[in-house]
């Protein structure tokens, strides 16, 4: 929890409180349910929560943006940012619901009004929109723009640090993979925002939606 601290310093106390609680909870439900390796919980705070809350260095989502977490497994990065960003609705989405079911309780337990989750495959989602889709190593970003443009309302303002579109978390060489995309993201390296051995070819890319 020191570890967050030291890079974000305007936490509430239950802000404070929510973060200190997700360790426990986890390896809690991580015994009934596999949702983190066992080396990752050694981790923790550095592997899944700050690595989640690297979006929060370089996007502000304000209140009541919609915002869909595609594939969101044990819910990251969607659950540290939605303890991050209170007043906005976060829709967490898995094809495995006991995954989800991990999710919920989490929240449940420590007071998050601001979730919701759903079983379902981005490709299957109807009638929906969304300002902004954020995903974890789910895909290949080529799959990652074909499932969420659909999804994705149109800009209507120029960005501002407030984001409309597609704000993924990759690792290793993305070289290949974005010129596949026939996408042109922003990308960031998050080991220069989080200056730790695990963030090393480790980055956060962002696809606006004109």
């Amino acid at each position: 929890m020191e570890l967050i601290q030291k890079y974000f310093t305007n936490f509430s106390e239950k802000q404070i409180q929510q973060f200190a609680s997700l360790k426990d909870l986890y390896i809690d439900w991580n015994s009934k349910i596999n949702v983190i390796s066992r080396k990752d919980i050694d981790n923790f705070y550095e592997r899944h929560v700050l690595h989640s809350l690297a979006i929060a260095t370089k996007f502000k989502f304000t209140k009541g943006m919609q915002v869909m977490d595609l594939g969101c497994g044990g819910g990251f990065p969607g659950i540290p940012l939605a303890i991050m960003f209170p007043e906005t609705n976060f829709h967490l989405i898995d094809s495995i619901n006991k995954k989800l079911k991990v999710v919920s309780e989490i929240a449940a337990a420590i007071g998050l009004k601001n979730i919701t989750t759903e079983q379902v495959r981005a490709a299957d989602i109807k009638n929906k929109k969304f300002d902004v889709v954020i995903s974890r190593a789910v895909a290949a970003l080529k799959d990652l723009w074909h499932w969420t443009k659909p999804l994705l309302q149109k800009n209507k303002t120029p960005f501002s640090g407030v984001p409309n579109g597609l704000i993924c978390l990759k690792g290793g060489d993305l070289t290949l993979e974005i010129f596949e995309s026939g996408c042109k993201p922003l990308v960031w390296e998050i080991e220069k925002i989080f200056p730790h051995d695990f963030f090393t070819e480790k980055y956060l890319l962002y696809i606006p939606i004109k």
